[in-house]
């Protein structure tokens, strides 16, 4: 029961992830902030703040999403650990 337990006492964060050793995830974040520091360069005021909008839905539609992916995995992993027990 241990693994509970950290995670009883917040001691396990289920929303980390541990990206450390991707270097694909390294370089599409880099090209991601360098094309937004472009394309903010060419924008008006009006649509920077049109663009710091449309971000912040799409923040917060990936932190709905990433719930619900990690809700649905862990269920999927509930449902094998009770397949591995029945057998």
């Amino acid at each position: 029961m241990r693994l509970l337990e950290e995670f009883w006492y917040g001691n396990i964060e289920p929303t980390d992830y541990d990206i450390s050793p991707s270097k694909e995830y390294k370089k599409l974040q880099e090209l991601i902030c360098r094309n937004e520091e472009k394309l903010r360069a060419t924008m008006t005021d009006e649509q920077k703040d049109l663009f710091e909008k449309y971000s912040d839905c799409v923040r917060e539609y990936q932190t709905i999403t990433d719930c619900l992916i990690f809700q649905n995995s862990f269920k999927l992993g509930a449902r094998m650990m009770l397949e591995v027990m029945e057998e």
